[in-house]
């Protein structure tokens, strides 16, 4: 028999563990079924003369990028000869070296912004989309300086924009999964958070999320809702305002963005803890807020709410294993069936994506991937704080 005392520590314990997951785990169970369901694709004609497509412009933010920006751009051109009505600005941030230069040079047009006080990739979106739209433009793309796209993007957006759609996010993938068994992992991760949670929301037809890469704006919404988002987890920031103001952000999964994994141990440090501790800063700041207007009626928060109390998976995989070990059945029993959708969740990610026994076999290795990000949790603290500033991650080829 454990007294009385210890059964309300061991209560208190299994309370906070399931309170932590249990609103991830129903998000996850919600949008894994939802995926699975078909559905029709967001570009339903094509047959449209391309001089008649909306103006689209694609703004690449870029912070000391001279190194790939060149290489970007010219990826973008050979998107760029495939349609028409499209331009490409690059907006050089506070840089200190010739990105503003090297991109002129590659072929396009660059604004230069120089701000000691506000600095961070919102602030140089809303810069360039304040100035952009005072011209012709209808649609804005936003892709960053280290990215690679397929080549028929920039015309899918283009058809997605001319069929009334005012928000879109396409498929952000890691380009370099073979690098290493991390940076395998993180293609994984990506497959389930970047991909199949969008198919599951864009089913559900809620608001499917911005990712930073590969999302796109008509000049409705940027007019209705500036670009004002200052944290370092600008995305979410901004997607919490939009979809508070009505409006929604469609996946175009036909179309993909990426970007290479970092290519050392503390460059994979730098982007996840600055990633991850910005989702902290907004799960602070924002889920009171978010709960109080679901709870007042606007159900169109319900899934942006979900969304952020959903912990990043890794995090959220340690809680689960640890309530395992809370000596009461029930407890034990939902932490069992949670990491069991956990796994479900991750194959069918894979599987929609058409991965196989690779992918499979670098499943092996997430016990050692866990173990580095809790190594992780004190730089991911200070991450947290609201002026984290913009560092810009070394790539693979950079």
């Amino acid at each position: 028999m454990i007294s009385t005392l210890a059964f309300f520590i061991v209560l208190l314990v299994a309370i906070v563990l399931v309170g932590l997951t249990l609103p991830g785990t129903l998000e996850l169970l919600t949008l894994t079924v939802a995926a699975l369901f078909a559905k029709k694709s967001l570009v339903f004609e094509r047959n449209i003369d391309k001089l008649s497509l909306p103006k689209l412009v694609v703004v690449i933010p870029a912070h000391n990028e001279a190194g790939g920006i060149a290489a970007c751009i010219a990826n973008l051109q050979a998107s760029l000869q495939q349609t028409a009505n499209c331009d490409l600005v690059v907006i050089a941030d506070n840089c200190q070296d010739a990105t503003a230069e090297v991109a002129a040079q590659a072929g396009a047009r660059v604004l230069i912004r120089h701000n000691d006080q506000q600095r961070g990739k919102g602030y140089a979106l809303d810069y360039a989309f304040k100035l952009l739209l005072a011209e012709d433009y209808a649609g804005f793309l936003v892709i960053d300086a280290d990215s690679r796209v397929d080549a028929g993007l920039l015309a899918e957006f283009q058809l997605a924009f001319a069929q009334g759609v005012e928000a879109l996010q396409c498929r952000y993938r890691i380009a370099n999964p073979e690098q290493s068994p991390r940076a395998g992992l993180q293609y994984i991760a990506w497959l389930a958070f970047n991909d199949l949670r969008l198919q599951g929301r864009e089913k559900l037809q809620v608001s499917v999320g911005i990712l930073g890469n590969g999302f796109a704006l008509s000049r409705k919404v940027l007019e209705a809702v500036p670009y004002e988002a200052g944290s370092i987890a600008e995305d979410m920031e901004y997607h919490l305002r939009l979809v508070n103001a009505g409006f929604r952000v469609s996946f175009l999964e036909s179309v993909c963005v990426y970007s290479d994994a970092p290519n050392q141990d503390s460059n994979a440090a730098v982007q996840r803890t600055r990633w991850e501790g910005g989702r902290l800063r907004l799960i602070v700041e924002h889920v009171p807020v978010l709960a109080a207007a679901v709870l007042r009626g606007q159900s169109n928060l319900l899934e942006p709410l979900a969304e952020l109390l959903l912990l990043p998976l890794a995090y959220h995989v340690v809680l689960l294993t640890l309530a395992l070990f809370v000596p009461l059945a029930w407890v034990q029993i939902y932490a069992v069936t949670g990491l069991l959708l956990v796994v479900c969740h991750v194959i069918i990610a894979i599987l929609l994506a058409g991965g196989g026994v690779k992918e499979f076999k670098l499943l092996a290795t997430v016990p050692f991937y866990l173990v580095w990000k809790l190594t992780l949790l004190p730089r991911l603290w200070l991450n947290a704080r609201q002026n984290a500033a913009w560092q810009r991650t070394d790539r693979e080829n950079q």
